[in-house]
């Protein structure tokens, strides 16, 4: 992880409006770098292509979904601790329960806050602002 307060954030979500305010709310208003893609596989080219210090994962994609992805990431050496962030509009207990043992950073529920995602985001990976 880089030190100051540009980080490189890749969010991965299968709905382009979501991927398209993340974006814009973590670049726009966090000042972050961010590349963003339409699915699992792209979203895993994206962290393996360069540091990243962040990625926001959907938890249902069609495919591939976010769990199974953030699986194949912690058997990769070269994925294995890139800090991930859960999105997911269907935040139930029972969920969270089973995502206990995946070494998530946290989960933020959507829809999220286009101004304040960029905090949130700061404020569970323990980022000064």
């Amino acid at each position: 992880m880089r030190t100051g307060s540009v980080r490189r954030i890749v969010v991965v979500d299968d709905d382009p409006s979501i991927r398209e305010v993340a974006v814009l709310a973590l670049s726009l208003v966090g000042g972050h770098d961010v590349a963003a893609a339409a699915d699992g596989a792209d979203g895993l080219d994206l962290v393996r292509c360069g540091p990243t210090d962040a990625l926001l994962l959907d938890v249902m994609m069609p495919i591939v979904d976010g769990p199974s992805i953030l699986a194949q990431m912690r058997a990769d050496d070269s994925t294995r601790d890139v800090p991930v962030i859960f999105l997911t509009a269907k935040l139930h207990h029972s969920d969270q329960s089973a995502w206990d043992g995946l070494g998530l950073a946290g989960v933020i529920a959507k829809p999220f806050d286009p101004m304040t995602l960029a905090t949130e985001v700061a404020d569970l990976l323990g980022w000064e602002s």
